[in-house]
């Protein structure tokens, strides 16, 4: 579980594919890591399999590059990362899994007075699960729904801090993100779906 509060950025130092799917070597802040560990990058739960002091190692099998872009990953790529909340830690932006839903396109980026308000395409399922001021993970990083301009689109506003110390201050229309739409809604959607199925 994590929380969306990004406490580092990663750089991708090798990508290949090997007996373990496809593996990572990550330069990163961190010290005292463990194996065995959860560690989001860009949004996607992965598990530490070696780590030294400023860099760790974890493998994507392929059902996790089938939904996320790990698999486009280079040498050089830049990723947002958060270790796995503890039960005495802050929850300072919502309860994420690290469970990726799908990926969407990035369809404009504008500044508006103090933010950079992002429109962002969603996948018709992922749309049905948000609302206003309600939550949503890109790329890893927990943003609040500023307004859902068309039924397709949500729009987040990039504050100075985010842009300052995640990747989203890199991004660009026509790029993809990984959006994790709120469990909450998630939950809430599978509970009313049998109710709403016999009124229509």
């Amino acid at each position: 579980m994590f929380t969306g509060i990004i406490d580092d950025i990663g750089t991708i130092e090798r990508a290949a594919d090997g007996h373990a799917g496809r593996e990572l070597f990550v330069r990163c802040a961190y010290l005292g890591l463990a194996a065995g560990e959860s560690i989001a990058l860009n949004g996607v739960c992965l598990t530490v399999r070696e780590h030294g002091p400023g860099w760790f190692t974890v493998a994507a099998i392929v059902t996790t590059l089938g939904r996320t872009m790990v698999g486009d990953w280079r040498e050089g790529t830049r990723v947002n990362l958060e270790r796995a909340v503890r039960a005495c830690d802050r929850l300072g932006g919502h309860l994420v899994q690290g469970h990726v839903d799908d990926t969407a396109v990035v369809a404009d980026v504008r500044i508006e007075r103090d933010a950079r308000i992002a429109d962002i395409r969603l996948p018709r399922e992922l749309a049905e699960l948000m609302v206003p001021h309600g939550s949503i993970a890109v790329d890893g990083v927990s943003l609040t729904v500023n307004e859902l301009p068309a039924p397709d689109l949500v729009q987040v506003s990039l504050i100075e801090y985010t842009l300052r110390h995640t990747t989203l201050g890199e991004i660009a229309p026509g790029q993809r993100v990984h959006v994790e739409a709120d469990v909450v809604g998630k939950y809430v959607q599978r509970l009313v779906a049998p109710y709403l199925s016999t009124v229509r």
